[in-house]
């Protein structure tokens, strides 16, 4: 039985067979102690009536630390797509041929599971703890999972992951970045935190979250060139204040530690997918020794880089 017909189920609230879903595209990754994500696109039965939903899964073992996961999974329906090219054409969008024959309505499943060591990073270090640095700890004694709606914010970052124009190198680096806001929204879902309250007043401004966002963006598209706040302030024409602070609401972490996490989880995509030498990643990401990137990696992910390679 496909992994992905649990969340199905439960989306379409019936027994869903093998031999009725058409599969459209499949993409799936996995780097070890990261993240592991599958994207499934179905095509979809114009009598199925399927409710979009999210689902948070926490695993422990007592006696097997190596066996704990957190795994985030998401069915979406009703997206449109050209079966050629594989993303919605303008003629798809604005609905304006009726009878293009590659137009196909689609179910998407996304699935992402991440390991202990990737989730140690959010927690490592902090004075005092509550319940999802439990969780991300895996400190939570017991193994849970937990259906959750899709919030407004969930939904853009889910439309940026099937959506977006990327390849290649820039692909992974958004790829990363988005997983992780995914990984934030649903925890926020999870604690039943409200949605669309911001401590910071500004926030209320969409241009000014549009702003903190670009420079996010603009963070992502930098990756080996490292920016100042001032100089990433000045590119998103916004206070340095409200830029450190707005990000840090909306992100859940701040710029430095966006930047270095990204950088990091680039770097596992240079040396365990690409092959690249630890020389040639740590002048790709701008450091200026092998040392510091060396330092930095191990900081990140527990190991030294040459002992990704070696996996």
């Amino acid at each position: 039985m496909n992994q992905h017909l649990d969340i199905l189920q439960l989306a379409y609230k019936q027994p869903l067979m093998q031999d009725q879903m058409a599969v459209l595209l499949h993409t799936e990754k996995q780097i070890p102690g990261s993240v592991t994500y599958s994207i499934k696109r179905y095509a979809k039965n114009p009598q199925w009536n399927i409710d979009d939903m999210g689902m948070f899964i926490y695993h422990t073992e007592k006696n097997n630390p190596a066996g704990n996961y957190l795994e985030l999974k998401f069915c979406v329906s009703g997206n449109v797509y050209c079966r050629e090219k594989k993303v919605e054409c303008d003629y798809c969008k604005f609905n304006s041929s009726k009878t293009c024959v590659e137009k196909v309505d689609s179910v998407d499943v996304l699935s992402f599971s991440f390991s202990p060591s990737y989730l140690k990073q959010f927690t490592s270090g902090k004075k005092t703890t509550t319940l999802s640095d439990d969780v991300l700890s895996f400190k939570h004694g017991s193994s849970f999972s937990k259906t959750l709606p899709l919030c407004g914010k969930t939904r853009m970052a889910i439309e940026a992951l099937l959506n977006h124009s990327y390849t290649d190198s820039l692909e992974n680096i958004f790829l990363n970045a988005q997983t992780q806001i995914l990984l934030l929204y649903s925890m926020d879902c999870m604690m039943g935190d409200p949605e669309e309250k911001f401590s910071c007043k500004f926030l209320a401004n969409e241009a000014d979250r549009e702003k903190i966002t670009k420079a996010r963006e603009i963070l992502l598209q930098h990756i080996g060139e490292p920016l100042t706040i001032k100089a990433l302030s000045r590119k998103v024409a916004i206070n340095e204040c409200y830029l450190k602070k707005g990000f840090k609401e909306l992100f859940g972490t701040t710029i430095f530690d966006f930047y270095q996490t990204q950088r990091m989880e680039h770097a596992k995509y240079l040396l365990y997918d690409k092959g690249l030498s630890v020389t040639d990643v740590s002048s790709s990401l701008g450091y200026s020794s092998i040392s510091h990137f060396s330092t930095a990696f191990k900081k990140h992910t527990g190991i030294k880089p040459c002992e990704l390679l070696m996996r």
